[in-house]
């Protein structure tokens, strides 16, 4: 079964607020074996909202529609859906009206006649009771489609979502399982990990689907099976996930959407009983805001030194004068001195230091803007590398964090 969602309201189009419904509503259909085709966000014209049903109505078996249901001249997608079904017939259901006086009692407020319009549907449309609200939702089936029309406030989108529209799909259509897997990855590019398993990707069976997310410094995979068999599904799916982790398992982070870079160094840490501490210049303890991010990271995390000055690197670090003259705050012997010497001072196994340039100056350095050190101490001596992370600032500092944590899991990994 396909479905489009279609959101309707002038608010969404100028950016007053985001559309948050959209997402809610293809998580919550894709879980019962729905797939979205296509979301689309309209304005509250008869016109504009008319067009958009019929072609949805060409593509798909299901439109589901938010907003536009209060009892305002503003609100028009209740009278624009019985123009669309040719019903000129209002019915009036008293219990709506009713639970409108119940609601409003509550919470002390009067009932007005204005509300009475609320009670009023096309007599094509079945009535979705909702709990939560003062306007129904309503179920039309026309041409072998099913429309649905709910209010646009987000709870009580839901609560009709979960009580009335999901039960009724699944009641009266026959669905698919739509399983999905996501595997988090850290450190290399889409592309790098696409060549990497080409050939696994080029021999999925027709029923399983990988998709790249990518962002700063991840990927998300997900990977996707639908079928009839759930319990089928889910052994090819187990399957293909292993052979998958096989090729690709020194960049996974974890095995769900909320997997994450600062988590997996945590679990490591912790598995490898060690601890570690920062040394931050550049990123201002954002490496030390994002380790203790997880919970229980007080057993791995010991603190942070935030030297953002040349002052405070010599005060709390004991980075000589004389190093810092002769190579200057941004560079390798800088960064290494400071790991040394947070690791020495907070007795951790490990130590982060940081020093770059973010811009928009490049200070008192013969470094280009984007010049990043990160150095890594342990007892096996100072791993230190150069990058360029070009611009602009918050892309600079942003990345490296990312980096100094991948750096960190590579080498407890290597348990070096």
């Amino acid at each position: 079964m396909n479905a489009e969602i279609i959101t309707i309201g002038d608010e969404i189009l100028i950016g007053q607020i985001v559309d948050t419904n959209s997402q809610w509503i293809a998580i919550a259909l894709n879980k019962i074996g729905v797939s979205v085709m296509q979301i689309t966000s309209i304005q509250d014209d008869k016109q504009h909202i008319l067009d958009a049903l019929k072609e949805a109505e060409a593509r798909v078996d299901l439109v589901i529609v938010t907003g536009g249901l209060g009892p305002t001249n503003d609100d028009i997608t209740k009278k624009t859906l019985a123009t669309y079904f040719n019903d000129s017939e209002w019915i009036v259901y008293p219990e709506v009206i009713e639970h409108i006086k119940a609601l409003f009692k509550k919470i002390n407020h009067p009932f007005k006649e204005i509300q009475r319009y609320q009670a009023q549907l096309p007599s094509k449309a079945i009535y979705l009771k909702n709990e939560f609200g003062t306007a129904p939702g309503m179920w039309f089936y026309e041409n072998k489609t099913v429309f649905v029309s709910l209010p646009g406030v987000p709870y009580e989108m839901k609560g009709l979502m979960r009580n009335e529209v999901l039960p009724k799909i699944q009641q009266q259509f026959h669905l698919p399982f739509i399983i999905h897997k996501t595997i988090m990855t850290h450190g290399q590019g889409e592309s790098v990990i696409a060549d990497r398993i080409v050939d696994w990707e080029n021999n999925l069976p027709p029923f399983i689907k990988l998709a790249y997310l990518p962002s700063f410094g991840k990927v998300r995979l997900r990977v996707s099976a639908k079928g009839e068999n759930k319990q089928e599904l889910e052994r090819v799916l187990k399957e293909q996930l292993a052979a998958l982790s096989a090729l690709i398992f020194d960049v996974i982070v974890g095995f769900d959407a909320d997997a994450s870079i600062e988590k997996r160094v945590g679990e490591l840490l912790t598995e490898h009983h060690k601890t570690v501490c920062t040394a931050e210049s550049i990123t201002g303890g954002k490496i030390a805001a994002t380790l203790v991010s997880v919970a229980g990271a007080s057993a791995y995390f010991k603190g942070s030194f935030v030297t953002y000055s040349a002052e405070t690197k010599q005060r709390l670090l004991d980075v000589s004068t004389d190093l810092i003259e002769k190579y200057t705050v941004v560079s390798k012997e800088v960064a290494e001195a400071m790991a040394q010497s947070a690791r020495t001072k907070m007795g951790t196994d490990y130590a982060i230091a940081v020093t770059g340039n973010a811009g928009p100056t490049t200070d008192d350095t013969d470094k280009m803007l984007g010049i990043v050190y990160i150095a890594l101490a342990s007892e096996k001596g100072v791993f230190t590398e150069e990058f360029n992370f070009g611009q602009p600032r918050e892309k600079v500092i942003h990345r490296t964090v990312n980096k100094a944590l991948e750096i960190l899991q590579k080498k407890i990994l290597k348990n070096n």
